[in-house]
């Protein structure tokens, strides 16, 4: 569905632009129209890890979604509230930010990313570094 601000009022926690609503099965998920980072209610995104289908959803280019990692102030766009910056415990190269009460936005390419568990992983965490360290 196509953003249209008379229907969606959610806006990116990143960037502050529309965001249009994407189904994959009985889950509905929002993706920023402008830079394309996603937002996950409560458990989607592991839910929707292992859906084939799902792969879909994440169409951003992965460069310019490492380009908003260094944004750390970020307000839920549920609640308002300033988001926790977060890295996957498998991951640790995949940086999202999440509120504890409503969800967590990925950004561009990281979604795909996170969908796909390698080796390759473990040495892509080495050379991005510990969340907490780099962006403390």
């Amino acid at each position: 569905m196509i953003y249209d601000p008379q229907v969606h009022s959610l806006k990116c926690p990143k960037c502050h632009h529309g965001m249009d609503e994407l189904a994959v099965g009985d889950i509905l998920i929002d993706r920023c129209s402008h830079c394309h980072g996603l937002w996950f209610d409560a458990d989607e995104a592991h839910q929707l890890k292992s859906m084939p289908q799902s792969a879909q959803l994440d169409t951003g280019d992965a460069e310019v979604g490492v380009g908003w990692d260094s944004h750390a102030e970020v307000d839920c766009p549920r609640c308002g509230k300033a988001m926790e910056p977060a890295s996957d415990a498998k991951q640790k190269h995949i940086w999202y930010e999440r509120c504890p009460d409503h969800g967590m936005f990925m950004d561009a390419g990281e979604f795909r990313d996170f969908r796909e568990e390698t080796l390759l992983d473990w040495f892509k965490g080495v050379i991005k570094g510990d969340r907490a360290t780099v962006c403390p």
